[in-house]
Parts: structure tokens; sequence; C-alpha cells
């Protein structure tokens, strides 16, 4: 069973650790147990009780209301938020890693399929998966979670994806004026979700792409480019390739593919110095999205011209 330090509680709540022991000694919310050394530990009940009251105390109920509520109680009037017709993405978070941590995976997909019938699948990933996998993340990192929740979710949010943007019409390649987005992980990355956001992003606005996935060899990616002709070569760095290669294969794309762009994200693009001119680090999939509609501005001008 897993057990949680205050701070692991802080990072999946977003509940501040002064105010969580506030709630501990004044209402007994939690049931801490202790280490040899009077460390509190929390165990998954905690957890859980945790991320409904601050569910409902984050739509305005009082905490002295809150703590009167049952078991159940709370449960059933945090779930009942995230169906409101214009809901804060707090309690749908919370309904998520709830179902997460239980490894439900009806319920996540209930959760997920009703978030994309409202907001849908773009607003879907970038407000609720993608904060919830990083919830995942900061306590797998602490030892507090298995890795099996976080796989759980990046397989969901994969097939989502997928299926969403085999639902797309097909650009034609003969249609000139559209712009051309190879998309591939470099040799030795295979983290594929951000890159399958991009492929759904670009689709859903008619661009033409060529999806080429994970761990390709260099060697291939500028032959694809050489048959494609991409406007644009768009990858992700995130464990890969080392830090300090991260320069000279952004140096070799532009070298080698030097009619494209290269839209470089991830983490290890952001922090890598001295990337060369064409080479366009992102750091968040929000700032991708906004800018597509400027790299096919772009393109029609200079047809245009023609």
């Amino acid at each position: 069973m897993a057990q949680y330090s205050i701070s692991d509680l802080e990072q999946l709540s977003r509940v501040k650790a002064h105010t969580i022991r506030i709630w501990e000694q004044r209402y007994n919310l939690l049931s801490p147990s202790r280490t040899a050394t009077n460390i509190r530990t929390y165990g998954e009940a905690d957890l859980r009780r945790l991320l409904n009251v601050a569910t409902l105390c984050a739509r305005g109920q009082r905490i002295s209301q809150v703590v009167r509520m049952s078991e159940d109680e709370r449960q059933t009037a945090a779930l009942a938020l995230c169906h409101e017709v214009e809901p804060a993405d707090g309690p749908r978070l919370n309904a998520l890693l709830t179902a997460a941590l239980d490894l439900d995976e009806p319920a996540l997909h209930r959760h997920f399929d009703e978030a994309i019938g409202e907001l849908g699948t773009e607003d879907t990933l970038l407000r609720l998966g993608y904060p919830l996998l990083q919830r995942l993340g900061v306590g797998w990192k602490a030892g507090s979670l298995s890795v099996a929740q976080e796989r759980l979710v990046t397989q969901l949010l994969r097939q989502e994806l997928l299926a969403s943007a085999d639902a797309l019409p097909l650009i034609p390649l003969s249609q000139a004026n559209a712009t051309r987005w190879l998309l591939f992980l470099p040799e030795g990355e295979w983290h594929e979700l951000a890159l399958l956001f991009m492929n759904y992003a670009l689709r859903a606005r008619g661009r033409q792409v060529l999806y080429l996935g994970p761990n390709l060899p260099l060697a291939d990616v500028v032959a694809a480019a050489a048959a494609f002709r991409p406007t644009v070569l768009a990858t992700v760095f995130t464990t890969a390739p080392a830090r300090g290669q991260v320069q000279h294969l952004a140096a070799e794309l532009r070298a080698r593919c030097p009619e494209a762009s290269v839209i470089l994200f991830g983490p290890l693009a952001v922090q890598a110095a001295g990337l060369p001119e064409g080479c366009q680090p992102l750091a968040c999939l929000h700032e991708f999205r906004d800018l597509i509609p400027f790299v096919n501005q772009r393109v029609e001008a200079h047809v245009t011209e023609k």
C-alpha cells in the first residue's frame, strides 16, 4: 500500500502543507502513521479524502461544513461538481486523479469522454490530461506511487489522440498552399504523447502531416524529408538525445534539411544553448498550438508572391 509524505500530499492535491496540518489538527481530517523517527506518513484513504475536501472547498464550501459530511457524501458531492455545465478544472482533475490512483480504467474513460464532449480533445489534453500526468509523475518520482498509474493514463490519452486523428480527413499532397509537417522522435526517444498531440492539432487545422513516430535514426529522417519536402520538421526531446548532443543534432537537421524550419519541443530543447538559426525551441504545447497559423501564413504569402 502506498505511503505519502505531507510534501507528496501537497504536490498531488495542490493544498499547501500548512493548510493540511491545520485541517489535520483542527478537524482530524487525516489519520497519519508515524515512522520510528516520528515522521508522519499518510495512506491512500488520506489522499482520497483530501482530494474530495480540496475539490469542495475550492468551489466555495467551508471546511467546517465539509468535515461534517460523511465519506460517501463528500465523494458524491465532489464527483457531482465534475458534471456541471461549466466545471472548473480542479474538480475534474481531482476526480481523474482518484480514478488513476484506483487504477479504475472505466472511470478514467468516462471522465475523459465527458470532458472531451464538453471541452474538445485539445483543451481536455492541455487542461486535464497533461496536468494529471504531471501530478502522477511527482508521486512516482517521490516513490509514493508506482509507475502503473502514469502508464494507464498515458496509454488512455495515446489511444484518444490516435482515434481522434484517424477520424480527421487527410489533406492531399496536391494542395500546394498547405504547410507540410514531418513529425518524428529521434533515435532512443520513446515518449510519444506530445508528438501525437502535435499530429492531431495539425491535422485538425488542415495541415499535411507525415507522422513517423518514435526512435527514428537521423538518416531515415533525412531520407523521408527528401521525399516529403516538409515545411517544418518537428520533434520532441524528453530523454534523448543526451544533453550534450542536442545542439549537434539540431545542427545536423538544419544542414541536411535546409529547406525546412525545425521545431524542438521538450525540456532538453529548451535548456540547450547555441541552437542554430532556423531551430525554434518550445516549452509547452500551448506555444506549439499558437504557432501553427503563423507558419501557414508565411507559406501562403510565399505562394502568392510566386
